[in-house]
């Protein structure tokens, strides 16, 4: 093959199509168990490592920049890494779609059958399910560093970004960490251009990305004016729970207390309704974001049922794609600089003393309890890191295990 036509093969190994975006989606959408931490390493083994859509480098500037932005972060990565491979917003739309479909519609389920829920197989079931995540979030703390933090400058900024997250905590930790690994970049991580795999061109222009960006700012701003004047309750919905999503720093668990304040305040959904329906959460694949199809579905007032959940799913994850497609063409830009790349390598590193931090709270202080815990938890990282086993196996067998053990 010649020159030519080999970096042609290359190029277009690069893009691939929505379909297969979806498709590469849908299966992480039921199978990636453990909340927002563990997607990023479920996005990365499949992604990253197994179907090679882009390189460590690039994933990981990903992962800041989601850092750095208002909504759920995994949410935000699959979107971009669905624009970067589906060639544009139709490909980010279909990684959204995948991702998140499978959990809400599980979550709506719940909506009507979560007082059934519950005892000992139940809390077996949940538990088995958050030793998957120590073993997925240790799997891929432990590829990223090899790859990220090759270095003493750059180890020293990964312990640096642990120490910060675990004595200050909450999401402006994270952010502090971000900035300061990125500062820290400037001064330590100046060297050789970063490898052109690491260059790639987001099919998104500045005009559709400033469309994008003023959209978010005007349903932010005028919203709650057009649902106080026209009494609509639907659009009041639409405004809690896009508020929630827009002003929100970390994801996840993050959303929950202001989510709680929006609905069981004025009293929408029953405090009860909203502990169980946060319980059932755990138990699901996916975004923990589609916490909002349950809590559309069970409100004590109309909008409710599948409108409601329609709703208030779009309206709190909707704000932070906007913001990330937004986003997108000026971080491409941004990094090709020297000084950039320099302060991404800083970024880099302390997103690994993130995940590092998130892998002993919440992860581990949820999950192991005792000393079964951690062997079945070792066994878990074991299993997909020496025997190499697919996510879903070591999902299947440690929720088994969970169960099993809970009526020992």
């Amino acid at each position: 093959m010649s020159e030519a036509a080999r970096s042609d093969a290359v190029a277009t190994e690069k893009h691939g199509s929505a379909g297969e975006v979806f498709a590469a989606f849908l299966k992480l959408g039921v199978m990636s168990f453990g909340g927002p931490i563990a997607h990023l390493g479920y996005y990365r083994e499949e992604l990253v490592i197994r179907r090679r859509w882009l390189d460590e480098a690039t994933f990981a500037d990903l992962v800041a920049l989601c850092q750095f932005l208002p909504g759920p972060a995994s949410s935000q990565v699959g979107f971009s890494l669905g624009v970067l491979r589906g060639g544009g917003l139709l490909g980010g739309l279909a990684a959204w779609f995948a991702f998140t479909m499978p959990s809400a519609i599980v979550m709506f389920a719940f909506a009507e059958l979560a007082g059934h829920f519950t005892g000992t197989l139940a809390q077996g079931f949940l538990h088995g399910l958050k030793l998957v995540a120590v073993a997925v979030v240790s799997q891929a703390i432990w590829g990223m560093s090899k790859s990220l933090t090759p270095d003493r400058p750059r180890g020293a900024i990964a312990l640096a970004a642990l120490a910060v997250v675990v004595l200050f905590g909450g999401s402006l930790a994270q952010i502090g960490a971000i900035v300061l690994g990125a500062v820290a970049g400037l001064w330590l991580c100046r060297g050789e251009a970063a490898p052109a795999s690491g260059q790639l061109s987001f099919p998104v222009t500045r005009a559709a990305s400033i469309i994008a960006l003023l959209l978010f700012a005007a349903l932010l701003l005028l919203t709650p004016l057009v649902a106080a004047a026209s009494g609509s309750h639907s659009l009041a919905v639409f405004d809690a729970f896009y508020r929630s999503g827009a002003l929100v720093f970390g994801g996840g668990h993050v959303v929950l207390p202001l989510l709680q304040a929006e609905v069981v305040s004025p009293g929408w959904v029953s405090n009860e309704a909203f502990l169980a329906g946060y319980g059932l959460a755990q138990a699901v694949p996916g975004p923990l974001f589609t916490f909002a199809a349950y809590l559309g579905a069970v409100m004590n007032v109309p909008p409710d049922g599948i409108e409601g959940a329609a709703i208030a799913l779009v309206a709190l994850l909707l704000p932070g794609m906007l913001l990330v497609y937004g986003m997108l063409p000026f971080w491409d830009s941004f990094r090709t600089r020297p000084a950039a790349q320099a302060a991404m390598r800083g970024t880099n590193a302390a997103v690994v003393g993130i995940l590092g931090a998130a892998l002993y709270n919440p992860v581990w202080t949820a999950a192991v309890l005792n000393p079964r815990d951690f062997a079945l938890a070792l066994f878990g990282f074991l299993l997909l890191v020496v025997w190499k086993w697919p996510s879903w196996a070591v999902v299947a067998l440690l929720a088994c295990a969970g169960t099993l053990f809970s009526f020992l």
